[in-house]
């Protein structure tokens, strides 16, 4: 399936990949999908559902209204986010032997978690 990024540029938008693409962020151009159906609204905000669901698509890049300065605040909420979400992680993991196949999914769902390719 071919997703792409609407045809109008936004003058205070930059393209950057989904790898790049944070929860918090806002599209300066809507996403559609190859018959044009409008998968994401420009001026939507990236959450981690909606960011999950257009990587399943396989969306590769989009659109995202550029910020003068990263918010402190947001950056230390996300920061606390990732925590909390490899915290979990190594909870719901405790038990896994270190030579199975699970501690090699807790291996790979903790390097996604920290924002590197599993």
């Amino acid at each position: 399936m071919s997703i792409s990024v609407s045809a109008s540029v936004s003058e205070s938008g930059r393209e950057i990949s989904m790898e790049q693409a944070q929860e918090g962020m806002v599209l300066a151009q809507a996403l559609n999908d190859a018959s044009g159906a409008v998968l994401l609204a420009q001026g939507a905000t990236l959450t981690a559902a909606n960011l999950t669901a257009l990587r399943r698509r396989n969306v590769e890049r989009c659109h995202v209204v550029m910020e003068a300065e990263p918010d402190p605040a947001a950056q230390a909420h996300a920061e606390q986010e990732r925590v909390r979400r490899l915290e979990r992680l190594a909870v719901l993991f405790r038990a896994t032997p270190p030579d199975s196949a699970g501690a090699e999914l807790l291996a790979l769902l903790q390097r996604y978690r920290q924002g590197g390719a599993a």
